[in-house]
């Protein structure tokens, strides 16, 4: 509960003055006491409210096995207002294709094996570079090569530019 100095003052400062009159007139004496308290009275002060948002904890996303390719990403931002976490599992292709390929060849399935990898721009040119070209529809070595040429929009690299395209090794 808090304590207005101000009416404690007024009224001890009344009861002082009115007091003496109330005796004075029960002893048959007239006495008139006029009494004015005029009081002001000024707080001034600062409120702190300390009152920080709760912070945006990232999920922590776990991958256990080591044979799987895919990496765990996760973050997260917070600020006075608002808090955003986000987590999520990205997949490495190339870790995937070689993999497949790996076991494939284990299984005795060499020609699949090198036709996976040949899906890859880069292991196709180097392919064609070495002069043993990927594997065309079952067909190798020299036969492979003319389908290739016979049918170039089926190469990993049709998108490519022309001018990056080594035939024959120039």
């Amino acid at each position: 509960m808090l304590i207005n100095k101000s009416k404690i003052v007024a009224t001890v400062a009344t009861l002082l003055f009115l007091l003496p009159a109330s005796a004075s007139s029960q002893l048959g004496g007239t006495n008139t006491v006029t009494s004015t308290v005029t009081s002001s009275n000024t707080v001034t002060g600062t409120t702190t409210v300390d009152k920080t948002p709760p912070s945006a904890i990232s999920p922590s996303v776990v991958v256990n096995n080591q044979d799987v390719c895919t990496r765990a990403v996760s973050g997260s931002v917070s600020t006075q207002i608002l808090g955003i976490s986000t987590g999520m599992v990205s997949t490495d292709e190339t870790c995937e294709r070689l993999k497949l390929s790996r076991s494939l060849y284990g299984m005795g399935m060499k020609v699949a094996a090198v036709s996976l990898l040949c899906q890859d721009v880069r292991v196709f040119q180097a392919m064609e570079m070495a002069g043993t070209p990927c594997p065309y529809k079952g067909m190798i070595g020299s036969a492979a090569a003319e389908a290739w040429a016979a049918n170039p929009q089926d190469r990993p690299d049709y998108r490519t530019p022309v001018e990056s395209i080594s035939v024959d090794g120039k």
